[in-house]
């Protein structure tokens, strides 16, 4: 393969990887909110202007519109405005790569705690065959 191919390969990949990790990070910036997880379940209901999730959560106009705006940078939440008023709704994203990610994370960690419980199930089984030592 020639060397100016390999490269623009890499740098293709490389911005893949940057894109994703972008992405990622966005994402779990705006579900580390409560207020913006409360949002996320609500709009799954039903979409709802701006004015009444602020007013169902009790928080004033301004501080909504910041937490809708961090959800639609993440494309969590789609807005529209019709004359005066900006409704909300869930977004085009479906969290897959989130998913995905936590998965591979949580996997890790099962396989993690399985060994231990093997290691606790030797010790106690040694315990068990050669008694305490004093």
């Amino acid at each position: 393969m020639p060397a100016c191919i390999a490269k623009a390969r890499s740098l293709i990949q490389n911005h893949m990887v940057q894109y994703r990790g972008a992405r990622l990070d966005l994402s779990f910036a705006a579900l580390s909110d409560a207020t913006r997880r409360g949002i996320l379940e609500q709009l799954g209901r039903a979409d709802a202007s701006i004015t009444d999730l602020a007013e169902r959560f009790a928080m004033s106009l301004t501080g909504m519109k910041k937490h809708v705006r961090v959800l639609e940078e993440a494309g969590l939440v789609a807005t529209k405005k019709v004359g005066r008023v900006r409704t909300c709704k869930l977004g085009p994203r479906q969290l897959q790569e989130e998913t995905a990610w936590l998965e591979r994370h949580r996997a890790t960690w099962a396989a993690r705690f399985d060994d231990l419980d093997k290691v606790v199930a030797e010790m106690k089984q040694r315990e068990t065959t050669h008694g305490r030592k004093k």
